[in-house]
């Protein structure tokens, strides 16, 4: 179903989702402003690859009040999974994280995603190759901007190399179907089997030692 045709096999061969999951209460297209958030929370948006592991990544975090999988990046309205991963739109597989900034600052989410990315390929992440794949942080304000590019020179200065990941900022971020959202929880034998193929955590160990994921 998803990525890779080597993968797709494996997949097929476990059992489907029993039902769509509701998808939590921000399911709605969302512009840059975040005027759907409740005060006190804020909003930012990455793209690491396979939308179902950079939802669950940033689940981990505290003060992180939910993640929703979908698409930013493109031009086109309503996006819908098929059309992104066929290239037939500018769009990128992103992840909307939904924060309380009193307990987990973008920064906090900046480092975050930085050890959950390889930073280097640009052409998709890990297994899953193609524009919809490839690495992106897209900033809410320029505050964020500001933030997001003075990592980025962090990580080039570190491993003296050039970042590829894109800095742009949010025009609308639009949420990919139901039966996608909450992905690691409700599908974790095809969210496992799918991980380990793909060779995420490897890479990002290769990349980041002890780092990786987080630490």
């Amino acid at each position: 179903m998803h990525h890779s045709i080597l993968l797709a096999a494996a997949l097929f061969m476990l059992p489907a989702a029993a039902c769509a999951q509701d998808p939590g209460d921000y399911v709605n297209s969302a512009t840059a402003e975040g005027a759907d958030l409740p005060d006190g929370l804020a909003h930012a948006v990455f793209a690491s690859g396979c939308f179902w592991c950079t939802e669950a990544d940033f689940e981990k975090l505290d003060g992180v009040v939910e993640v929703v999988s979908g698409f930013a990046g493109g031009t086109e309205e309503n996006p819908g999974y098929y059309d992104v991963v066929y290239g037939r739109t500018s769009h990128s597989e992103s992840a909307r994280v939904i924060y309380d900034p009193e307990v987990v600052s973008y920064q906090d989410l900046l480092d975050h995603y930085w050890v959950n990315v390889d930073p280097f390929d640009r052409e998709g992440q890990f297994c899953d190759r193609g524009g919809a794949y490839a690495p992106h942080i897209f900033p809410t304000n320029e505050e964020q901007r500001a933030l997001a590019a003075a990592s980025a020179e962090a990580v080039e200065v570190r491993f003296e190399r050039n970042v590829v990941v894109d800095i742009e900022l949010l025009t609308t971020f639009w949420p990919a179907e139901a039966n996608h959202q909450n992905f690691a929880e409700t599908s974790p034998i095809r969210y496992q089997r799918y991980r380990f193929g793909c060779r995420r955590d490897q890479r990002l160990r290769e990349i980041w030692g002890s780092e990786a994921l987080g630490g």
